[in-house]
């Protein structure tokens, strides 16, 4: 088969990612569960549909660009974007284990989604009209981070008479111009290192940056120095909460500097998304999320290093939008959104889940254990 036979059953059956590697048949992502090619209705027998290390290498070479390949021999990995004109486009990552080829591959909608669409609080929409300073939107890989920024990128493509530069690795959703004017930049093709990219980008005119992700203090460092000088910045962070996004970024610098880095962040920070993915009842996934926004209260314990205080505002301060992980769980499972078991997954030392759960449907058991 061609890799485009698998990428049509990837798309035909709403599978997120797709995984090819030596010694075990294709492997597609599903609502958040791996499924094996032959349980996709194709009848094959996976002991009769094995890849061997000619077929995933011969598979790579042939969606990958020759510049691209160099690369996979230097680095040992490789990302890069793939279209398939009338079915999708792809963010693909090639990389080597044991002297062979693997390959993940990502499916990525023409279209960019809506915050209609997404179904996300109106009030991360809000984070579009700030005129300056930093939004961060956080979570594990996989969570959605790169959709929701691109429904606010789009957000302000659409209201906003702004310039928008993306740094990219890759490209994911592609944008027109509309109000705006926007310039995706992908690492690799067209910039070296996510630093270099953002340092350029600061000579080159924007309202709006987005830093695809924040990997190094450099990075962090020019990040911060944009939003301080009146640029919109959104950037990602592989952090689960807010508390832990702002302790990771101080962090990063020395001792020396850190002081000074909270006052900074203090001033520059505007919110934090945190976000995961789960399963809804009757497939799909619905994100479940954890909203701060940073007003005077916040700001101060930033700058005076005492962020274990601030999940206490973000439990106070609904009226304002903010919302804790445990509500948005529990809000999603009152919705009849997710199941019980999904909910005690997140959140399983939670006592009012316990008793949701055993007024629904009595006792309940995960992997086995009575809860």
């Amino acid at each position: 088969m061609e890799i485009v036979d698998f990428l049509q059953l990837m798309m035909e059956n709403g599978c997120s990612d797709f995984h090819i590697t030596v010694g075990s048949p294709p492997v597609y992502r599903k609502d958040g569960k791996l499924i094996k090619y032959c349980e996709l209705g194709q009848g094959i027998n996976p002991k009769n549909f094995i890849m061997f290390k000619e077929d995933t290498e011969n598979l790579a070479r042939h969606i990958t660009p020759d510049d691209k390949w160099l690369q996979l021999q230097d680095n040992g990995e490789v990302d890069f974007s793939y279209a398939v004109n009338g079915l999708g486009r792809f963010r693909v990552n090639i990389y080597k284990q044991r002297g062979n080829i693997s390959i993940a591959i990502r499916a990525i909608p023409f279209e960019i989604p809506t915050f209609e669409s997404l179904k996300l609080p109106y009030v991360i929409s809000e984070f579009s009209r700030k005129p300056n300073g930093l939004v961060l939107v956080t979570g594990p890989t996989g969570s959605g981070k790169s959709t929701t920024l691109a429904a606010l990128i789009d957000l302000i493509n659409r209201e906003r008479n702004c310039h928008i530069i993306t740094l990219e690795d890759p490209i994911e959703y592609i944008h027109k111009h509309k109000q705006s004017i926007i310039n995706q930049r992908e690492l690799g093709s067209d910039t070296k290192t996510f630093a270099n990219a953002l340092r350029a980008a600061l000579r080159q005119d924007p309202d709006v940056i987005l830093v695809g992700e924040m990997r190094d203090l450099e990075t962090i460092e020019i990040a911060l120095k944009a939003a301080e000088t009146g640029h919109l910045v959104f950037a990602t962070l592989h952090t689960s909460s807010a508390v832990q996004t702002i302790d990771r970024i101080v962090d990063v610098f020395p001792a020396s500097q850190q002081q000074q880095v909270k006052v900074q962040l203090a001033s520059v920070l505007r919110g934090i998304v945190s976000q995961r993915l789960l399963p809804l009842i009757g497939g799909g996934r619905v994100a479940a999320l954890e909203i701060l926004i940073v007003n005077s209260a916040v700001r101060s314990l930033i700058r005076e290093g005492k962020t274990h205080q601030i999940y206490s505002i973000i439990q106070t301060s609904s009226k304002e939008g903010m919302l804790t992980l445990e509500n948005s769980v529990k809000k999603l499972l009152r919705e009849g959104k997710i199941s019980q078991q999904t909910a005690l997954l997140e959140l399983p030392d939670d006592q009012e889940i316990k008793a949701m759960t055993s007024m629904i449907s009595g006792d309940l058991t995960i992997n086995g254990e009575l809860i």
